[in-house]
């Protein structure tokens, strides 16, 4: 018997607050969502995106809170059933919001292929092993387990990996000096995806010739694994959306943005008046050198703010000026995900 097309479903919720789960209530009551079939949810928060920002998890707790009911489940239960990744800082004119999105049985196949989303879960790791080979192999096998979930076989149909994991905060460093270990940062997804062929630990965070077209990365203390997210086109979803993406070389990348919203069959006017667009996911940097394309820029020098806010804010605007919106996931720090300043751009529309 063939296996039985999935439908994928993605609803975008705007938010009053961290806390606020209203919206996300309001369409479970009115049977546009079934809890049930929630898989992730993305959200940006108001918070400031770094060590002390709490938002994050502030935001996980209130949708376990208000899930768990629902669900028959604890709020531990639930945060292991969903992948939540929050995103903290909505600098500029970017607006925070939820990103739901939810999996059940389709009808028939579409024709051509159409938006599926696997999950995945890495074991916790120790504060040493993070930026590691441990934290590395995981995540391989973790990206290539949630390609499986979402029934996506190419790598080459993979166009968007959102990976949560955790972020080194003072108290987790000293715990592992006191077992003789050093600590460092980052992940191992281009790995999985045949981007790259290997990656030693001495080249994180050096080499960046190594990097990611589709992968982005967001760290939180609220955990101590990876939670992984892939978003791609199956033969076997029947859902009404696709996705597709681009990779922005700085940003103010127009040319690409452009080119994102063209890989999914939007054009400039109609991405920001029509109905078809979804949303759009970015990661942001400011990038290294101090300058974009020859002009000196002053986010790494500036003290009172930092340069990730910067650099949010700056993507946030040009991509919310295409969209018509500021509601649009753009995610600071792009280490190893796109070139140096730039970063990957993903686009889902309905097709």
């Amino acid at each position: 018997m063939a296996e039985r097309p999935t439908s994928v479903d993605v609803i975008r919720i705007p938010t009053k607050g961290p806390g606020d789960v209203s919206g996300l209530v309001a369409l479970i009551e009115a049977g546009r969502i079934a809890p049930a079939e929630i898989v992730a949810v993305l959200g940006k928060t108001e918070g400031n995106g770094g060590v002390n920002d709490f938002t994050r998890e502030y935001a996980v707790a209130a949708l376990c809170e208000a899930l768990a009911s629902r669900l028959g489940r604890t709020r531990a239960e639930v945060e292991e059933r969903i992948a939540f990744v929050m995103s903290g800082g909505t600098e500029g004119v970017l607006s925070p919001h939820l990103t739901v999105f939810t999996r059940g049985a389709g009808g028939s196949p579409a024709s051509g292929k159409r938006l599926g989303v696997g999950v995945a879960h890495t074991r916790d790791f120790l504060p040493e092993e993070i930026g590691r080979a441990p934290q590395i192999e995981e995540t391989v096998t973790a990206v290539r387990a949630a390609m499986a979930d979402g029934g996506i076989d190419d790598p080459a149909d993979v166009h968007f990996v959102q990976i949560k994991c955790p972020l080194l905060t003072s108290e987790r460093v000293e715990a592992a000096a006191r077992r003789g270990l050093k600590t460092v940062t980052a992940s191992g997804f281009a790995l999985a995806l045949g981007e790259i062929e290997a990656v030693a630990e001495e080249q994180v965070l050096k080499d960046w010739c190594l990097s990611s077209a589709v992968a982005s990365s967001s760290a939180g203390i609220e955990l101590m694994h990876n939670v992984v997210i892939v978003m791609g086109n199956s033969a076997r979803s029947a859902s009404p959306f696709v996705i597709g993406h681009a990779v922005m070389r700085d940003a103010i990348d127009l040319a690409a943005a452009r080119a994102a919203l063209a890989s999914v069959g939007l054009g400039l006017a109609e991405a920001a008046a029509s109905d078809r667009l979804v949303n759009v996911f970015a990661k942001a940097e400011a990038s290294p050198d101090g300058a974009v394309r020859g002009f000196r820029h002053t986010m790494l020098d500036d003290t009172d703010i930092s340069s990730t806010r910067h650099a949010r804010a700056a993507v946030g605007g040009l991509i919310a000026g295409l969209a018509g919106t500021g509601a649009v996931y753009v995610s600071g720090g792009a280490e190893h995900q796109g070139p140096p300043g730039g970063g990957p751009i993903a686009v889902i529309a309905r097709a």
